[in-house]
């Protein structure tokens, strides 16, 4: 049966650059397509393949996620099912990261700028930050914090509801059932690009 989701959390950082990156490379792609003797064509069509997957899988596929039973971190060649009870810490600073099973797991969805992680180390309203910077740190951050404090409540909604102990054997045990599905058609189609790029170039 299909999990339901519950809610999903929204990419802090990426998008725009990624968006950006991958508008490019679709139009080397579509100058390569028309003219292929236009310079667009072999290693720089397989190239830009290749950089258009990379794009793609680090800026725009990362995603996270909670369903009924469990919380789900989409990353770039991967997507990681971790049973929401069998979690037992959870942290965001410049990424997600999740241990659950004596394991740690990452998710570069949701985090922190390092600069925002380092004003939070040092404390909000450092001598020296301007208003915009204030706000606009203090929004990230609560935000953060927001995805942080959710996840962690929903892991111990799930635990309590199973009867489960923070911390035990039972917990420890749930956190070997972590799936990990590969993201084939990221992989086979950078795979033959990279293949193709090697190829054009020794030909």
């Amino acid at each position: 049966m299909t999990e339901q989701v519950v809610e999903r959390f929204k990419p802090t950082s990426g998008r725009i650059m990624g968006t950006v990156g991958m508008v490019l490379v679709a139009l080397v792609l579509v100058l390569g397509l028309i003219d292929p003797d236009s310079g667009f064509g072999g290693p720089v069509f397989a190239g830009a393949v290749a950089i258009g997957v990379l794009t793609w899988a680090s800026t725009l596929r990362p995603a996270m996620w909670v369903t009924t039973e469990s919380l789900v971190m989409r990353n770039m060649f991967e997507t990681v099912t971790i049973p929401l009870a069998a979690v037992e810490q959870v942290a965001v600073q410049q990424v997600t990261a999740v241990r659950a099973g004596d394991r740690r797991y990452i998710s570069p969805a949701v985090g922190r700028s390092l600069r925002q992680v380092m004003k939070t180390r040092r404390g909000a309203g450092a001598p020296g930050d301007t208003g915009d910077d204030a706000a606009a740190s203090a929004v990230t951050t609560s935000y953060a914090d927001m995805v942080e404090d959710r996840i962690r409540s929903l892991a111990a909604d799930a635990a309590a509801a199973r009867g489960i102990r923070p911390r035990s054997d039972e917990q420890v045990g749930l956190g070997r059932e972590v799936r990990r599905r590969p993201a084939w058609a990221e992989i086979v189609l950078l795979v033959a690009a990279v293949l193709a790029l090697v190829v054009s170039l020794a030909v």
